[in-house]
Order: structure tokens, then sequence, then C-alpha cells
């Protein structure tokens, strides 16, 4: 019980995502130099994490001190606050991983008219008449704002922020997953993308039209009791009217016959599309990808989230962590309140990448590390479910079978060292599913045999809550 009624009860969960915040810093600084926008009261944004990390450049804890930092946080967070209001639901371009020194990024869509003029009101409004989110010393040149009317100038604005931070970051290649040109509901456009921008001011970086079927699609998986194979899409409804697109320097390389993309199932799109993720991001030294969705809360968290545990499993990306803490690392930052079908196929999906097809490097492979042994994070897993749901009965003074399930997790180097990882962290991730709700561990299932664990899990930890931290 906690004495103070619910105001103790919200400061007991507060310092429980303080220890999962400060945990995932940790991890993050195992491999990187980071730092960190402050996101405290969502005063940045509302749906990203307290603490919004940026990482600077790859190196050992050692080293951190050897270097001066490649970025200005002030002039990021400026960046940042002038951008917001040109994306679904002020969901920014966040870089969320550096690879080769190449940012990943990830964001929701572009705000359409309604939210633009909406958010601009409200700010307007609640900053007492002023709003310096507007206050830019480059004006829109007179000889072309005259020839554009009110909407346009609002448009030129706020996209020319997110253009900014876009190029900030060195980003260059734009995916967009929406099915849609435009998200449109009651009859009115809500959202926009840059593939349909009138004025074509992306038209200097490569978009590329890649339609993903979304959250409503993933209950079509759970009602086939989450079996993807064989699951196809239906793309004759009306709503559906974004075409494939990607430059022929892309489609040339992969050996995918890409005009049969409408006759894949969900298992066969899903691995063309992160092959063609990882093509784009080995295509190009220098330059970053962005990806997003809609809201940026589906799709996007999903790609992202196999494109981190694919890298790491080459050992290109968080290259000191373990299966365990990749996972929790990637649970937190990218799929922790994701809808909880497309959480689970995430990581069981794990299964159907481990070929060296799906690899990012294109040398020999990494000689095996010496692992020592394996570090439990289910004091971790256990502050998640509290903090959600208080469901894990997990403590220090009795046996957990995470634990134990994770110390007979295999490092077998046959068939290969990317598949025995990459099936690491499929086997930590089902039996902690299966122990966050008190079932007996037991060896990973088919898909189509775990319904009732889904079930209780969703329940048990409330993965269908709400939450700041995504």
């Amino acid at each position: 019980s906690y004495p103070n009624g619910i105001p103790g009860l919200v400061y007991f969960c507060l310092l429980q995502v303080e220890a999962i915040e400060k945990r995932c810093l940790e991890l993050f600084g195992r491999d990187y130099k980071y730092s960190v926008i402050h996101n405290t009261n969502g005063e940045v944004c509302g749906h990203y994490p307290r603490q919004i990390v940026y990482l600077e450049y790859e190196c050992t804890e050692v080293q951190k001190d050897r270097f001066e930092s490649t970025v200005q946080i002030s002039k990021l967070q400026d960046l940042v606050n002038r951008s917001k209001l040109a994306r679904c639901r002020g969901r920014f371009v966040c870089p969320v991983i550096l690879y080769n020194g190449k940012h990943i990024c990830r964001s929701s869509t572009l705000a359409g008219w309604g939210e633009l003029y909406g958010r601009t009101g409200y700010n307007y409004i609640f900053s007492g008449g002023s709003d310096d989110t507007w206050t830019e010393s480059e004006e829109v040149p007179e000889d072309d704002s005259a020839v554009r009317n009110g909407d346009s100038q609002l448009f030129d604005k706020v996209r020319g922020h997110d253009i900014k931070l876009l190029r900030y970051l060195s980003v260059r290649y734009i995916c967009d997953l929406m099915v849609e040109n435009k998200k449109v509901k009651f009859g009115l456009n809500v959202t926009s993308s840059e593939k349909v921008d009138k004025a074509q001011r992306y038209a200097d970086f490569t978009l590329l039209s890649v339609p993903y079927p979304g959250c409503e699609f993933f209950k079509d998986y759970k009602d086939r009791d989450y079996t993807a194979e064989g699951l196809v899409f239906n793309w004759n409804q009306d709503y559906v009217d974004a075409p494939l697109t990607i430059p022929v320097c892309f489609t040339n390389n992969l050996n995918i016959d890409w005009s049969e993309y409408q006759s894949w199932d969900l298992v066969e799109q899903t691995q063309n599309y992160l092959k063609l993720l990882l093509h784009i991001i080995n295509s190009d030294d220098e330059s970053g990808l962005l990806v997003h969705c809609i809201s940026g809360w589906d799709r996007t968290p999903l790609f992202v989230s196999l494109l981190r545990l694919s890298l790491w499993a080459d050992g290109a990306v968080h290259a000191s962590l373990e299966p365990a803490e990749i996972l929790y690392l990637t649970i937190i930052f990218s799929l922790f309140f994701l809808l909880w079908q497309i959480f689970f196929f995430c990581f069981n999906f794990l299964k159907h990448i481990v070929s060296e097809k799906f690899s990012a490097i294109r040398k020999q492979r990494y000689e095996s590390r010496d692992r020592g042994s394996v570090t439990s994070l289910s004091s971790d897993f256990s502050l998640i479910t509290e903090e959600v749901g208080g469901a894990s009965s997990l403590t220090n003074d009795t046996v957990d079978p995470f634990s134990s399930q994770l110390q007979a997790s295999s490092w077998c180097p046959f068939p290969s060292e990317r598949q025995a990882r990459l099936e690491a962290v499929r086997e930590v991730f089902l039996a902690a599913y299966s122990s966050t709700v008190g079932l007996k561990s037991s060896a990973p299932s088919p898909s189509g045999a775990i319904s009732g664990l889904l079930e209780q899990f969703a329940r048990g930890v409330g993965l269908r809550g709400t939450n700041t931290i995504v």
C-alpha cells in the first residue's frame, strides 16, 4: 500500500522509469559516446522517451575522453523544437541507430494542414501570444513568397525546418511505409507524406514508397493463431493508393522480383523490405536513412528494431551487448508500447532472418569474442513489468526462470555466429514472455501454438496501456 494514495503510486512508478532509463543509458554507453535531449515532461514530444539519446560516435569506455564532441546539442535541440510541428503528433525525425557513422532515424509522416493549424494555434494561445518556434533569421525570399498563399508559406516554414534537421543528420534516403499517399478520415486529409508534397520540397532526397500493412492487418495475424506464413494483405481496398516506388539503383542488386510484391505473404514481404533497407544503408558511406509510417508507432519501430537486431547479430552495432541486453534495449526504445501482436511478431520473426543473405557484412565474419558469462537482466524485466502493471513476481530471493533460460542459451558457432546470436535473442524473449506471466518455461514453440500465452502476457503486463516511453 502507499500511504499517500495515488501520489505515492505515481512516485513509485517514476522511480521504476528512472531505473529503466539509467540502465538503458548504461547500455548505450558501452559502445557509444552520446548526448541527451531532455524530454522529462514530454515538452519536446509527448510520444518519445523522457531522455532522447543522440549517438555521436562509436567508442569504448576508455576512449570517450579522447575525442571532442561531434555535435552541438543546443543546436540539435533547437532544430528539433522548430521542426516537430512538421510531422504527425510532433514525432520529429529522431536518430535511433548509428551504423558506420550514419544515422538511421525514425519519425511519423508529414502533418497535414488540419493538424498543423491546430497545433500552431494551440501553441500560440498557450505561449501568451508568442511562439519562438517561428523565430527565424532566414526568411522566404520575397519573389518566391509573393506568389504563394498563406497555406504554402506555412508549409514552407515548418517543412523547411524539417528539411534542415534531416540535412543536419545527413539523411538522404526516406523510406515511407504508408499504404496510402495521404491518411484520410471523414473525407479530410489528416496527414501527408514527402512523396506527395506538391511543392516538391523533398526533391533533393531519395524517396522510397514501400507500402507495408499496419496494425489493423496484424489483427488478422492474431486471428490466424499468430501464423504469418500464407497471410497476404488485401491490396484492393479503397484506401490503398500508394504504389511501390524504388529507385532502379536499389532494385537491380537484390535479385528480387518487385513486381510480385502484392502476392507476398507477411514473411516474404518483411524479409524483402529488410533486405532493401540493409542494402540502402550499405550503398552510401556518408548518408543516413529515415524510416516512417503514419504515426510512427507500429511499422516504423518494427523495422527499426529488425535493423538494430540484424546489425547487432553482425557485430556492426552495440558490439559489446549480450543477447538479453540488446533485447532489453530494443524493447524499451522501440517496441515496449507497440501493438502487442507486432511486438511478438518482431522477435519471433528473427528465425526468418538468420541467413547470411541478411548480413550487412560483406567480408570475412568477425572472429568470435570471449563472451564469458551471459549477464542476466531479469531484474530489469521485473522493473518493466512492475512499471506497467505489477505483474512480475520475480525477486532477488526466488529462482529466476528467465535467468536459468538465459544461462542455457547456446553460443554454438555453427552454422553461423549470426544465426546463433539471433536465435539466442529469440529464445531469451520467449522465455521471458513465459516467465513474466508465471507460466512454466518451455522450449520455443511455433507461433501457432502460443496464442494463449500471448493473451495472458498482454493482460498481465499491460501491453495495451499507455506511456511516454516507446
